[in-house]
């Protein structure tokens, strides 16, 4: 499974609701799922889907989240079902959060990259 990649001129116009349900849907994960990992409320939700498209803020947030899927299914070889069920289980290590949601801060997102790296090298980064 591979995501398109984004330049930072689609991030700055925002990109397509679309990517947010295509996310979901490789990930097996619901929209509003999505939408609380990119910290948007059910009516925000809404109004994105009616106006086609995200913020900035948002756009940024959904590219995180999918260069951090891409290093998941990385780091289990490949195996999309595996990376997804490490992906949102919840880690001791991260707090009782789950990667997903821990990646929320620049921080969290380095942590959980480390965790990733130890997975796939056996060494932390």
């Amino acid at each position: 499974m591979t995501f398109e990649k984004h330049d930072p001129q689609q991030i700055r116009v925002g990109l397509s609701y679309q990517e947010l349900e295509r996310f979901g849907a490789l990930l097996g994960l619901s929209l509003q799922q999505v939408a609380r990992l990119l910290l948007i409320s059910e009516r925000t939700l809404a109004r994105r889907r009616h106006e086609g498209r995200l913020t900035q803020p948002e756009s940024d947030r959904l590219v995180r989240l999918i260069r951090l899927s891409e290093r998941a299914i990385n780091a289990f070889d490949g195996h999309v079902e595996s990376a997804v069920a490490w992906l949102t289980t919840s880690k001791a290590l991260l707090g009782g959060e789950t990667p997903l949601q821990h990646a929320d801060t620049e921080p969290g997102r380095g942590a959980v990259e480390d965790m990733l790296a130890v997975i796939q090298y056996g060494t932390a980064a």
